[in-house]
Protein backbone atom coordinates (compact mmCIF):
# COMPACT_ATOMS: atom_id res chain seq x y z
CA UNK A 1 0.00 0.00 0.00
CA UNK A 2 1.67 3.42 -1.50
CA UNK A 3 0.30 6.80 0.48
CA UNK A 4 -0.97 8.70 -2.62
CA UNK A 5 0.57 11.74 -1.95
CA UNK A 6 3.89 12.69 0.28
CA UNK A 7 2.59 12.27 3.87
CA UNK A 8 3.22 15.56 6.00
CA UNK A 9 5.58 15.56 9.16
CA UNK A 10 3.96 17.41 12.15
CA UNK A 11 4.34 17.45 16.14
CA UNK A 12 1.79 15.62 18.31
CA UNK A 13 -0.24 18.34 20.65
CA UNK A 14 -2.72 15.85 21.92
CA UNK A 15 -5.47 13.28 20.87
CA UNK A 16 -9.04 13.95 22.10
CA UNK A 17 -12.38 12.66 21.07
CA UNK A 18 -11.02 9.80 19.62
CA UNK A 19 -11.15 10.66 16.37
CA UNK A 20 -9.49 14.37 16.88
CA UNK A 21 -5.73 15.40 17.33
CA UNK A 22 -4.07 18.85 17.48
CA UNK A 23 -0.95 18.94 15.97
CA UNK A 24 1.80 21.40 14.66
CA UNK A 25 3.34 21.50 11.24
CA UNK A 26 7.11 22.64 10.57
CA UNK A 27 6.41 25.80 9.68
CA UNK A 28 4.81 26.45 12.96
CA UNK A 29 1.21 26.16 12.12
CA UNK A 30 -0.93 24.43 15.00
CA UNK A 31 -4.26 22.16 13.33
CA UNK A 32 -6.45 19.87 14.15
CA UNK A 33 -6.27 16.54 12.46
CA UNK A 34 -8.65 13.51 11.76
CA UNK A 35 -7.18 10.50 13.85
CA UNK A 36 -8.37 7.19 12.26
CA UNK A 37 -7.32 5.05 14.94
CA UNK A 38 -11.19 4.86 17.99
CA UNK A 39 -9.04 2.94 20.40
CA UNK A 40 -7.07 3.23 23.39
CA UNK A 41 -3.86 3.59 21.24
CA UNK A 42 -1.99 2.66 24.63
CA UNK A 43 1.40 3.97 24.43
CA UNK A 44 1.55 5.72 21.60
CA UNK A 45 -0.40 9.47 21.23
CA UNK A 46 2.24 10.70 23.46
CA UNK A 47 2.12 15.07 23.53
CA UNK A 48 5.47 16.22 21.23
CA UNK A 49 5.50 12.68 19.36
CA UNK A 50 7.04 12.83 16.28
CA UNK A 51 4.00 11.86 13.84
CA UNK A 52 3.18 11.81 9.61
CA UNK A 53 -0.05 13.05 7.93
CA UNK A 54 -2.07 12.08 5.03
CA UNK A 55 -3.36 15.64 3.11
CA UNK A 56 -6.56 14.91 2.81
CA UNK A 57 -8.12 14.71 -0.75
CA UNK A 58 -11.38 13.08 -0.40
CA UNK A 59 -14.68 15.71 -1.13
CA UNK A 60 -16.52 16.63 1.94
CA UNK A 61 -13.58 16.78 4.34
CA UNK A 62 -13.60 19.11 7.00
CA UNK A 63 -10.06 18.47 8.43
CA UNK A 64 -6.98 18.85 6.40
CA UNK A 65 -5.29 15.98 7.18
CA UNK A 66 -4.90 12.45 8.63
CA UNK A 67 -2.68 11.13 10.99
CA UNK A 68 -1.10 7.91 9.19
CA UNK A 69 2.11 7.10 11.00
CA UNK A 70 3.65 7.58 14.88
CA UNK A 71 7.42 7.49 15.60
CA UNK A 72 7.92 5.33 18.54
CA UNK A 73 11.58 4.68 20.28
CA UNK A 74 12.98 5.39 17.08
CA UNK A 75 10.36 2.89 14.94
CA UNK A 76 7.66 4.16 12.47
CA UNK A 77 4.36 3.12 14.06
CA UNK A 78 1.32 2.54 11.53
CA UNK A 79 -1.41 3.87 13.56
CA UNK A 80 -4.68 3.44 10.89
CA UNK A 81 -6.99 1.07 11.95
CA UNK A 82 -8.26 0.69 8.38
CA UNK A 83 -5.04 -0.13 6.15
CA UNK A 84 -4.59 -3.73 7.55
CA UNK A 85 -8.09 -5.19 5.36
CA UNK A 86 -5.79 -3.50 2.48
CA UNK A 87 -2.65 -4.40 3.56
CA UNK A 88 -3.58 -8.29 3.97
CA UNK A 89 -5.74 -8.10 1.14
CA UNK A 90 -3.13 -6.69 -1.24
CA UNK A 91 -0.68 -9.64 0.37
CA UNK A 92 -3.32 -12.65 -0.48
CA UNK A 93 -3.42 -11.57 -3.93
CA UNK A 94 0.19 -11.01 -4.47
CA UNK A 95 0.94 -14.69 -2.95
CA UNK A 96 2.87 -13.65 -0.10
CA UNK A 97 0.25 -15.24 2.84
CA UNK A 98 1.37 -18.78 1.87
CA UNK A 99 -1.73 -20.08 4.52
CA UNK A 100 -3.70 -17.85 2.96
CA UNK A 101 -2.74 -19.25 -1.19
CA UNK A 102 -4.85 -21.56 -3.33
CA UNK A 103 -8.39 -19.41 -3.28
CA UNK A 104 -9.48 -18.08 -6.86
CA UNK A 105 -11.73 -15.60 -5.76
CA UNK A 106 -11.50 -12.87 -2.75
CA UNK A 107 -14.39 -11.17 -1.70
CA UNK A 108 -14.50 -8.14 1.18
CA UNK A 109 -17.21 -7.03 3.72
CA UNK A 110 -19.42 -9.69 2.83
CA UNK A 111 -22.18 -10.42 5.55
CA UNK A 112 -22.33 -13.29 8.08
CA UNK A 113 -22.63 -13.94 11.29
CA UNK A 114 -25.32 -11.81 13.86
CA UNK A 115 -25.06 -8.17 12.06
CA UNK A 116 -21.31 -8.58 11.27
CA UNK A 117 -19.33 -8.35 8.05
CA UNK A 118 -15.88 -10.91 6.98
CA UNK A 119 -13.17 -8.76 6.62
CA UNK A 120 -11.98 -11.23 3.45
CA UNK A 121 -13.77 -14.62 2.00
CA UNK A 122 -11.67 -16.75 -0.14
CA UNK A 123 -13.27 -19.33 -2.09
CA UNK A 124 -12.46 -21.98 -4.32
CA UNK A 125 -14.96 -23.67 -6.26
CA UNK A 126 -14.69 -26.96 -7.94
CA UNK A 127 -14.27 -27.98 -11.40
CA UNK A 128 -16.76 -30.71 -13.32
CA UNK A 129 -15.75 -33.40 -10.80
CA UNK A 130 -13.28 -32.39 -8.78
CA UNK A 131 -14.07 -30.93 -5.36
CA UNK A 132 -14.06 -27.51 -4.37
CA UNK A 133 -12.12 -26.03 -1.07
CA UNK A 134 -14.11 -25.35 1.60
CA UNK A 135 -15.26 -21.22 1.63
CA UNK A 136 -11.96 -19.31 3.93
CA UNK A 137 -13.65 -16.92 6.45
CA UNK A 138 -10.73 -14.43 7.58
CA UNK A 139 -11.34 -11.63 10.26
CA UNK A 140 -7.97 -9.35 10.33
CA UNK A 141 -6.96 -7.29 13.50
CA UNK A 142 -5.12 -3.76 13.77
CA UNK A 143 -2.24 -4.58 16.23
CA UNK A 144 0.12 -1.37 17.55
CA UNK A 145 0.42 -2.11 21.15
CA UNK A 146 3.79 -3.15 22.26
CA UNK A 147 4.94 -4.41 25.63
CA UNK A 148 8.44 -5.97 25.74
CA UNK A 149 9.67 -7.40 22.50
CA UNK A 150 5.80 -8.75 21.90
CA UNK A 151 3.26 -7.19 19.89
CA UNK A 152 -0.01 -7.49 21.62
CA UNK A 153 -3.92 -7.38 21.02
CA UNK A 154 -6.03 -5.75 21.95
CA UNK A 155 -5.22 -2.29 24.07
CA UNK A 156 -8.64 -2.05 25.64
CA UNK A 157 -11.83 -4.26 26.02
CA UNK A 158 -13.13 -4.96 22.82
CA UNK A 159 -16.79 -7.00 23.25
CA UNK A 160 -16.97 -6.93 19.15
CA UNK A 161 -13.50 -8.51 18.61
CA UNK A 162 -14.69 -11.26 21.20
CA UNK A 163 -17.84 -11.47 18.96
CA UNK A 164 -15.66 -11.62 15.75
CA UNK A 165 -14.16 -15.46 17.46
CA UNK A 166 -17.17 -16.71 18.29
CA UNK A 167 -18.98 -16.04 14.70
CA UNK A 168 -15.79 -17.53 13.15
CA UNK A 169 -16.11 -20.67 15.41
CA UNK A 170 -19.50 -20.82 14.25
CA UNK A 171 -18.01 -21.23 10.49
CA UNK A 172 -15.79 -23.85 11.56
CA UNK A 173 -18.36 -25.92 12.55
CA UNK A 174 -20.12 -25.48 9.86
CA UNK A 175 -17.80 -27.04 7.57
CA UNK A 176 -15.80 -24.02 6.99
CA UNK A 177 -12.63 -23.17 7.83
CA UNK A 178 -11.60 -19.15 9.69
CA UNK A 179 -8.73 -17.57 10.38
CA UNK A 180 -7.83 -14.92 12.21
CA UNK A 181 -4.95 -12.22 11.00
CA UNK A 182 -3.25 -10.13 13.20
CA UNK A 183 -1.88 -7.33 11.42
CA UNK A 184 1.25 -5.52 13.24
CA UNK A 185 1.88 -1.88 11.81
CA UNK A 186 5.40 -2.05 13.19
CA UNK A 187 8.61 -3.99 12.41
CA UNK A 188 10.44 -3.90 16.37
CA UNK A 189 8.33 -7.16 18.06
CA UNK A 190 9.47 -10.03 18.50
CA UNK A 191 6.29 -12.36 19.19
CA UNK A 192 2.76 -11.54 19.26
CA UNK A 193 0.85 -12.23 22.53
CA UNK A 194 -2.67 -11.50 24.05
CA UNK A 195 -2.95 -8.85 26.00
CA UNK A 196 -4.86 -11.14 28.71
CA UNK A 197 -4.44 -8.35 31.46
CA UNK A 198 -6.21 -5.56 29.38
CA UNK A 199 -9.39 -8.13 28.21
CA UNK A 200 -9.86 -10.89 29.96
CA UNK A 201 -12.76 -11.77 28.28
CA UNK A 202 -11.11 -11.41 25.18
CA UNK A 203 -8.08 -13.94 25.88
CA UNK A 204 -10.66 -16.75 27.29
CA UNK A 205 -12.99 -15.96 23.68
CA UNK A 206 -9.47 -16.73 21.66
CA UNK A 207 -8.98 -20.09 23.73
CA UNK A 208 -12.54 -20.84 22.59
CA UNK A 209 -12.14 -20.48 19.33
CA UNK A 210 -8.84 -21.81 18.62
CA UNK A 211 -10.19 -25.11 20.63
CA UNK A 212 -12.71 -24.82 17.86
CA UNK A 213 -10.57 -24.61 14.90
CA UNK A 214 -10.31 -21.28 14.47
CA UNK A 215 -6.74 -20.49 12.94
CA UNK A 216 -4.68 -17.57 13.84
CA UNK A 217 -1.92 -15.76 12.52
CA UNK A 218 0.02 -12.97 12.74
CA UNK A 219 2.00 -11.01 10.23
CA UNK A 220 4.39 -8.09 11.11
CA UNK A 221 4.78 -4.90 8.66
CA UNK A 222 7.16 -2.80 7.08
CA UNK A 223 6.52 0.91 7.52
CA UNK A 224 7.83 3.36 5.73
CA UNK A 225 6.76 6.87 5.02
CA UNK A 226 6.04 6.26 1.39
CA UNK A 227 3.66 2.96 2.10
CA UNK A 228 3.16 0.22 4.20
CA UNK A 229 3.44 -3.67 3.02
CA UNK A 230 3.24 -6.96 5.64
CA UNK A 231 6.28 -8.76 5.38
CA UNK A 232 7.26 -11.87 7.37
CA UNK A 233 5.16 -13.87 10.34
CA UNK A 234 5.69 -12.82 14.05
CA UNK A 235 5.68 -15.85 16.15
CA UNK A 236 2.79 -16.49 18.16
CA UNK A 237 2.67 -16.45 21.76
CA UNK A 238 -0.02 -17.73 22.81
CA UNK A 239 0.42 -20.70 25.02
CA UNK A 240 2.04 -18.76 28.28
CA UNK A 241 -0.19 -17.41 30.67
CA UNK A 242 -2.42 -14.40 29.93
CA UNK A 243 -1.64 -15.05 26.57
Amino acid sequence: MRFPLPLVPATLLRRYKRFLADVQLADGREVTVHCPNPGAMLGMARPLARIWLSPATAPGRKLPFGWELEEVDGHLVGIHTGHPNILLAEAVAAGRIAELAGYGTARREVAYGRNSRIDLLLTQPGFQDEPGRPPCWVEVKNVHLRRGDRAEFPDCVTLRGAKHLEELGDRVEAGDRAVMVYVVQRGDCRGFAIAGDLDPGYARALVRARARGVEILCYYCDVRTDGIEIARPLPLMLDAPGC
